[in-house]
């Protein structure tokens, strides 16, 4: 777990150290255990590293023959493809997973990366035949940016980086400023700053340094091609079977291992599995606030922790903190993206960076296997569209109206996202209505400055939307829904994750987003993955004699909500009120601050959508102001 920048000049001019010096500290968080340099003419790398695998031979940048890489993250089943490149006459001179990659592109080529399991983002430079390749892992959970103009090309783990490259200014790119008003988060290859790109989950790109021809090739995409061969009882035995396997790969490590726990399904089920491959009683950490029952799951993680034998690691974030940390959050995120669960989730992340290095979390599960009220919300329409016109959209009926109605009380929660919901035009096509039903901007737009809509195209941002939600082999409504979740919002989530742990030198790991586990449960039947609208109906028939009952039945998922209604009328009124009404903030003409001032005054709560323009406010002094 590391990090790392690049710089290719394409007119040839050499590669200056200081340069690449200058990028690397501004990620020095992120490795700072051992740093190396390479520089080849007009190619240069810089590594900061993050000691996990491999402590004493791992140093990078990592020489093999003829080839050069920089690496962030783990491939975890590298003892496996080691063997395999030994059975065909490899010999290795360490024991990190590093070299395991050199090894593999020398011998399996370009669509060696279809083979590593794991997390990871890396750059190999291959003076053999004058070219770079570039990849990153299947479902984005390392970060790589890059940048290109005429004569330069840039490669780091985070813009910040690309940003103390001397040629480079900070400028938002406003049509993502839309983007990210609607959804909180940027589809595809963008990001809120111009010229600045993200490599995509999933691609890796080749650059020929004789021509500077570049190629991007999308190597893996779930797929939802209904598998109407295999039973229940099959997909049962498989998924326990990689379960199984892939804790046992993320275990790995050379340091000291520890877990997050919330107390909600998923990471609950990675503590008790890990603590059964943990030598001694394995460290698990919580949170969780005063301010009321609502903003406290912890009598949950107490019980996971009892059932694993955990040692249970708690901590109360304050109001105070988060008006000190909000601004140096939103610095090491980059852009302003996801929700407020930013900030307990970086106070559990640096408490837990005292105890352990490396972190398992549970991160993805809702994605994989249908765990969002949203999912339910929908299907609930579907299902009174269909008793009503006697119409069917999918190819079954995956839900019907009797046997979705066990499931409603799992609503109770969620009744002002039932009412925003249909609010709008009822019975539309699947992908208007669930653009409906993620799009922030219906609580925004009285918040924002009536000529900021003046070059806004909402019928363009929809039809790129479109385009991703209407993914081929998707054809119920359910895969839709939970394969744009994958590949749009979940690497939102999963920016979060890197940088809140990457930003106290952790190394946090995602055992549910094993590629295994997606390639089996995509093309399983939607019916059989959501029988009757419950929630992860299929994770929990797999994993219900491991949960504790406490934790499996839960009505009440949580999802660590911080108090924000409650502090902005109290000491953090003023912090939000004075970011909202700087100068540059006026100067700006986004926002509506009167719109803002009297919300925040009322006993109205403090809105998703209000909590994206504070970090869109704060973003832009953090990166552009300055």
């Amino acid at each position: 777990m590391c990090g790392f920048v690049g710089i290719l000049n394409k007119n040839g001019f050499e590669v200056r150290p200081e340069i690449l010096q200058s990028m690397a500290n501004a990620i020095h968080h992120r490795g700072p255990d051992e740093e190396g340099i390479f520089i080849s003419g007009n190619c240069g790398f810089f590594h900061k590293r993050l000691s996990i695998i491999d402590l004493k031979t791992g140093q990078q940048p990592m020489a093999y023959q003829d080839f050069t890489i920089v690496f962030n993250g783990e491939i975890y089943n590298y003892i496996e493809l080691k063997n395999e490149l030994i059975a065909k006459g490899h010999l290795f001179k360490t024991t990190s997973d590093t070299e395991v990659i050199l090894h593999a592109y020398q011998e399996y080529g370009d669509n060696f990366v279809e083979i590593l399991n794991g997390m990871f983002a890396f750059i190999i430079h291959d003076k053999r035949n004058n070219r770079i390749y570039i990849a990153r892992d299947h479902f984005g959970i390392k970060p790589l940016y890059w940048y290109h103009d005429d004569h330069l090309i840039l490669f780091g783990s985070e813009i910040k980086a690309l940003l103390k490259h001397p040629e480079i200014k900070a400028t938002p790119e406003i049509n993502h400023l839309y983007e990210y008003l609607t959804f909180q988060f940027i589809l595809g290859e963008g990001t809120m700053f111009s010229n600045i790109y993200k490599v995509q989950s999933g691609h890796y790109i080749t650059l020929d340094l004789n021509s500077w021809k570049l190629n991007s090739v999308k190597y893996w995409e779930p797929d939802f091609e209904t598998d109407m061969f295999h039973t229940e009882k099959y997909y049962l035995a498989e998924l326990k079977k990689i379960l199984d396997d892939t804790i046992k790969q993320q275990m790995r490590s050379d340091v000291t291992i520890g877990t997050y726990l919330s107390g909600g399904m998923d990471s609950s089920l990675v503590t008790i599995m890990s603590s059964m491959l943990s030598e001694k009683p394995l460290k698990s950490f919580s949170g969780a606030f005063h301010e009321g029952p609502e903003f406290n799951e912890l009598q949950y993680a107490r019980i996971a922790a009892q059932k694993a034998n955990a040692e249970l690691y708690e901590i109360f974030p304050t109001q105070q903190e988060f008006i000190d940390l909000l601004p140096k959050l939103i610095y090491q995120l980059d852009e302003p993206v996801a929700g407020p669960g930013l900030f307990p989730q970086y106070m559990v992340s640096k408490f837990a960076s005292g105890h352990v290095k490396v972190i398992l979390g549970g991160q993805g599960g809702d994605e994989i296997f249908g765990g969002y009220a949203r999912y339910l919300v929908a299907y609930l329409e579907q299902a009174i569209k269909g008793s009503i016109f006697e119409s069917n959209e999918e190819a079954e009926h995956i839900v019907t109206l009797k046997s979705i109605l066990p499931n409603l009380p799992s609503l109770k929660q969620y009744l002002p996202m039932l009412r925003s919901f249909w609010k709008e035009d009822t019975f539309e096509p699947m992908d208007r209505r669930y653009y409906n039903l993620i799009n922030r901007m219906g609580t925004t737009r009285n918040f924002l400055h009536p000529d900021f809509f003046n070059n806004w195209n909402e019928d363009e941002l929809f039809s790129k939307f479109s385009t991703h939600f209407n993914r081929p082999n998707t054809k119920s409504y359910y895969n839709k829904m939970t394969q744009f979740d994958l590949t749009g919002s979940l690497p939102a989530l999963l920016q979060v994750e890197d940088r809140v742990s990457m930003s106290v030198s952790i190394e946090s790991r995602v055992p549910l987003l094993d590629r295994r586990i997606i390639d089996l449960i995509a093309p399983m039947p939607a019916s059989m993955k959501f029988k009757g609208g419950e929630l992860k109906y299929f994770f929990k028939k797999t994993i219900k004699d491991t949960l504790p009952p406490e934790i499996l039945n839960r009505k009440d998922k949580m999802g660590f909500p911080v108090p924000l209604h409650l502090w902005s009328k109290d000491k953090a009124r003023e912090f939000i009120l004075d970011t909202f009404h700087s100068k540059k903030s006026k100067e700006r003409n986004i926002l509506n601050t009167t719109g803002i001032e009297k919300i925040i005054n009322s006993e109205q709560p403090f809105s998703r959508g209000l909590w994206g323009l504070l970090s869109l406010e704060i973003w832009f002094n953090q990166f552009i102001d300055n």
